[in-house]
């Protein structure tokens, strides 16, 4: 079968394609034919040695994969062959908090990925995907929109009414106001392009702010608030833009801490959170049945995920040094 491994770090190059043979599940595990993944942020960091933790040797890359079970092993009960799934990013992170055991097993970082023809996972670790979506749909699942979910649902308790602050137009970003629209909140949304804010207005967007012409980002989230600043920050970009996102919020409001685009993750400053008393957690994706609570919204609103671009299995290199470009809005997937 046809595969990606990690061979090295450094660059986008990192990605070789070699053959492989075709795995077999064990007890506990499905075989799964891929047919499409979705790229994220961690997968770039991965491959460029940018990304916190231990890798085995000729990882497969990616976490984010859907396509249909081919086979199961003994025991397993959950999927049967022909069912359409996606797999989870931590595939043994099923329910209640996140532990270190729960978390220990991320697709495409500590153990192999789903950017092959085959792939074996736990079965418990699957999900079915909502029938209006294709398989390039729900490739693009498992991580980004599972992270907005528990950002703004099962950390964040949103209420109808209430106002979100999503950073940039990325996948996170993205699924964070398709989320919060269908619950009744309001949106504001950042770029440095206004032609992606204008799709983000198209997608129900109630604010738009580009960073680029407004360096001073917090003071016109204020404004678009009547000076009380938003209840939930999605904060994306991390250690530089933290404390403005911490003068954006409302006291006794939420901050996720989700990524590292501005090179590092952010670590909150008591000094400019405990005045305010500020709930700032870190979130990092989400359990299988935070998975299935945000299925149940998607297949309810009949939401589709916004996909920019879709390579072939070929072009995952291209994919991925697409994504380093930063030219997308939503997700970036590739099919197999």
């Amino acid at each position: 079968m046809r595969a990606y491994e990690l061979q090295q770090t450094g660059s986008v190059d990192a990605w070789v394609q070699v053959e492989r043979p075709q795995p077999q599940p064990g007890p506990g595990q499905a075989l799964v034919r891929i047919r499409a993944v979705s790229l994220n942020y961690c997968d770039l960091y991965i491959a460029l040695g940018r990304y916190p933790g231990a890798r085995p040797p000729s990882l497969i890359p990616v976490s984010d994969g859907a396509g249909e079970v081919v086979a199961v092993g003994a025991g397993v009960s959950r999927v049967t062959p022909g069912d359409r799934v996606a797999a989870t990013f931590f595939q043994t992170w099923t329910d209640g908090p996140a532990t270190p055991e729960k978390t220990g097993n991320a697709l495409g970082g500590s153990v192999n990925g789903v950017l092959t023809e085959y792939a074996v996972v736990d079965a418990e670790g699957l999900i079915l995907l909502p029938e209006h979506l294709s398989f390039e749909e729900g490739a693009t699942l498992p991580c980004a929109a599972v992270t907005a979910w528990n950002s703004l649902v099962a950390e964040g308790r949103l209420q109808p009414g209430q106002t979100v602050l999503a950073q940039g137009t990325g996948g996170v970003s993205i699924f964070a106001l398709q989320f919060a629209k269908a619950l009744g909140a309001r949106v504001i949304i950042t770029s440095s392009q206004d032609a992606k804010l204008e799709h983000a207005r198209k997608l129900g967007a109630d604010g738009t702010i580009n960073y680029r012409k407004h360096p001073d980002w917090e003071t016109e989230v204020l404004a678009l608030t009547g000076g009380q600043g938003v209840d939930h920050v999605l904060e994306v970009a991390g250690e530089e833009t933290f404390p403005r996102s911490v003068k954006a919020t409302r006291p006794g409001g939420h901050i996720s801490l989700i990524g590292m685009l501005s090179g590092g993750f952010a670590k909150p400053d008591p000094a400019l959170v405990e005045p305010k008393k500020l709930d700032v957690q870190r979130t990092y994706v989400g359990s299988r049945a935070m998975f299935e609570d945000m299925n149940r919204l998607i297949t309810q609103h009949r939401l589709k995920p916004v996909i920019d671009r879709s390579f072939p299995f070929e072009q995952a290199r291209e994919a991925l040094a697409y994504m380093e470009s930063g030219a997308h809005f939503g997700k970036i997937v590739v099919a197999v």
